[in-house]
């Protein structure tokens, strides 16, 4: 298999007055090229310091970061944000659309950064909003849509870079239970579809989606294992 990320004995700490506190004390770990891997672990494990250093938003204290083989630990910010730009497509919690957006800008917004011309950012993003069941919604603003449709739109926006790995943040944290399968379905399709998924939560139901689920506590890796019981989606 084809090792997609690599982090060898990284470490965060961070300076609080005389303190020093330990976000991640020593975390190994291998993801490879299409796998689905939830980051699980209660409130203070370390699980979204290290997704903001997956990420390339946050840079270690020590040890070592390769993506697709590049040492990312050691790159300015200016090289952070085309790595997070090209390679990585993220979802969040709270959505963070623009309200005054209609859902395709929204989509297309990434694709400014990339320097693509009007005419293909919009081509690419009606192409992604289709690809997640939206394609009458285009022209609708955030206060329009429902809160599932909204993280579609955020979906969408996180896959129209084409990115190699698709990181998701407590993607269904603000939704309904019903809402929370459609959205893990679209998750699914998604891994079906050839990307990695790195999903971080802390609900045990939304891990059992994921094929490998990492478990961190006190900012180490407490256990590492395949899931033995994904939740599948059952034929109707």
């Amino acid at each position: 298999m084809e090792s997609i990320i690599r982090v060898n004995h990284i470490s965060r700490t961070y300076q609080v007055g005389a303190e020093k506190i330990f976000a991640l004390r020593d975390i190994s770990l291998e993801i490879f090229k299409n796998e689905y891997v939830a980051l699980m672990g209660s409130s203070g494990s370390g699980k979204s310091t290290l997704m903001n250093v997956l990420g390339c938003l946050d840079t270690p204290s020590g040890g070592e970061y390769f993506l697709n083989n590049i040492d990312v630990a050691k790159m300015s910010d200016n090289e952070l944000a085309e790595i997070r730009n090209r390679q990585i497509g993220f979802v969040f919690q709270s959505f963070n659309l623009l309200p005054r957006s209609t859902a395709l800008e929204n989509v297309a917004l990434p694709l400014i950064y990339s320097g693509v011309n009007k005419a293909d950012r919009e081509a690419r993003a009606a192409e992604a909003l289709k690809s997640v069941g939206l394609n009458d919604r285009m022209t609708h603003r955030p206060n329009e849509l429902s809160g599932g449709q909204r993280q579609r739109v955020a979906v969408a926006r996180a896959l129209v870079t084409n990115p190699s790995i698709i990181l998701a943040d407590e993607p269904t944290g603000n939704l309904d239970s019903k809402t929370s399968e459609e959205i893990m379905d679209l998750f699914a399709e998604i891994h079906r579809r050839g990307n990695t998924v790195i999903l971080v939560t802390h609900e045990e139901d939304i891990a059992q989606h994921a094929h490998r689920i990492v478990r961190l506590k006190d900012g180490l890796v407490e256990s590492d294992a395949m899931n033995q019981n994904i939740k599948i989606k059952q034929p109707a």
